[in-house]
C-alpha cells in the first residue's frame, strides 16, 4: 500500500486532472488522502465528487496551515508504509508509483527515497520544458548541497521509516514567511540517514502557473536561502556547493520571475546575483539571453528539439 497525500487549497482548476492521474496508476494499491487547507473555492465539492467515483480517495480537512503541515496531517491519516506526495496543481505518468516502489525495492532497506524527472507543464497540462537528467544514488548529501537537481516534492516517493526518521515536512518556513522549499529541505533531512534511487524518466508533470506558490519567486528563492543556510552551518565542508547552489538559485528565480512578468522579484534577484559574482552572472545572464533568442528562431522556423530519452510524458 502506497498512502498518496494530495495538499490542497484553492485548487478547483486543477485537482479533477491531478486526481485522475493519480487513479491511472498501475500500481492500484493506494490511499488517496486529499488534505484541504481551509479552501474557499470549489475543490472540496469536485474531491467529493472523485470521492463518489473511486473509492480509493478520501478527504482530511484542517485549518488553514500551509502546505508542509497539510503534508504531515495527509501523512498521519493514512498507515501505508510508503508516501507519495503530489500538489494539486501537478499530474503523474501512469508508472510513476510503480517505477519508483520497484526501485526501493532493489536497492533495498538502507535507501528510503525514490525520486524520478519532471518535466514543466502549462494550465492546458502541455509539456513547456524538461527539468534536469540526475542520476544520483546513494549517499546524495554533497550533490544536494551542490544543486536542487530533484525541483520538486511531487517526484517523490519515501519508506514512511524515512520520512518519520527526517521528522515530516518543517512547517516553520510559513512561519517564517517564506514557502516553497519544503521539498528540498525534506531531501537534505533525508539524505542525513537514507540513501537516494533514481528512477531516468520523466513522470512527473510539474505545473508552475501565475498564481501558485512555485510563481512567487522571491519567496522561494528566500525559503531557499534559509535551508542552505542551515545546512551550510551543519556541513562547513560543502561551504562552497552550498555557495554555488545559492548562486545558481539566484539566477533560476530571476529567470522564472521574469518569465512570470513579476519584474521587480527579477531586479531585486539579478541586482543580488551581480553584488554577489559580477562577472559569472553577466556571462551567465547573456548566455541565458543567447539560448531563448535562439529557441524563439526555431520554434519561428518549426524546428523542435528531439525530445530527451525515456521520455513518457502521456499524463
Amino acid at each position: 500500500m502506497v498512502g498518496v497525500v494530495v495538499p490542497m487549497r484553492n485548487a478547483e482548476r486543477t485537482i479533477a486532472a491531478t486526481l485522475d492521474s493519480i487513479g491511472r496508476q498501475t500500481h492500484p494499491k493506494l490511499d488517496i488522502v486529499v488534505v484541504d487547507d481551509e479552501s474557499t473555492d470549489g475543490s472540496v465539492a469536485i474531491v467529493d465528487q472523485k470521492i463518489r467515483q473511486d473509492r480509493r480517495v478520501r478527504l482530511v480537512r484542517q485549518n488553514n496551515a500551509g502546505v508542509a503541515a497539510a503534508r504531515n496531517t495527509g501523512a498521519a491519516a493514512t498507515a501505508a508504509a510508503y508516501l507519495a506526495f503530489i500538489d494539486a496543481d501537478d499530474l503523474w505518468a501512469p508508472t510513476k508509483i510503480e517505477f519508483q516502489l520497484e526501485a526501493l525495492r532493489q536497492a533495498g532497506p538502507a535507501v528510503g527515497l525514490a525520486y524520478c524527472w519532471f518535466a514543466s507543464i502549462d494550465q492546458h497540462d502541455r509539456v513547456v520544458s524538461f527539468g534536469p537528467q540526475p542520476l544520483v544514488e546513494g549517499d546524495a548529501m554533497k550533490s544536494l548541497c551542490a544543486a536542487n537537481w530533484i525541483g520538486n516534492g511531487s517526484s517523490l516517493l519515501m519508506r514512511r521509516a524515512a520520512f518519520e526518521k527526517a521528522g515530516g515536512y518543517d512547517p516553520t518556513l510559513r512561519a517564517r514567511r517564506a514557502q516553497g522549499a519544503e521539498d528540498l529541505l525534506m531531501c537534505f533531512r533525508v539524505a542525513e540517514h537514507s540513501g537516494f534511487a533514481v528512477v531516468p524518466r520523466y513522470l512527473v508533470g510539474y505545473r508552475a502557473t501565475p498564481g501558485n506558490m512555485s510563481s512567487d519567486s522571491l519567496q522561494m528563492f528566500r525559503s531557499t536561502e534559509l535551508v542552505l543556510g542551515e545546512y551550510r552551518r551543519k556541513y562547513p565542508e560543502h561551504a562552497a556547493d552550498i555557495a554555488q547552489h545559492l548562486q545558481a538559485s539566484r539566477h533560476w528565480f530571476a529567470y522564472r520571475a521574469a518569465a512570470m512578468r513579476r519584474r521587480g522579484d527579477a531586479r531585486i534577484l539579478l541586482a543580488e546575483a551581480l553584488h554577489q559574482h559580477p562577472l559569472a552572472s553577466a556571462w551567465h545572464f547573456s548566455g541565458l539571453a543567447l539560448s531563448i533568442a535562439r529557441g524563439r528562431l526555431r520554434r519561428r522556423f518549426g524546428r523542435r528539439d528531439p525530445l530527451p530519452l525515456y521520455t513518457e510524458v502521456v499524463w
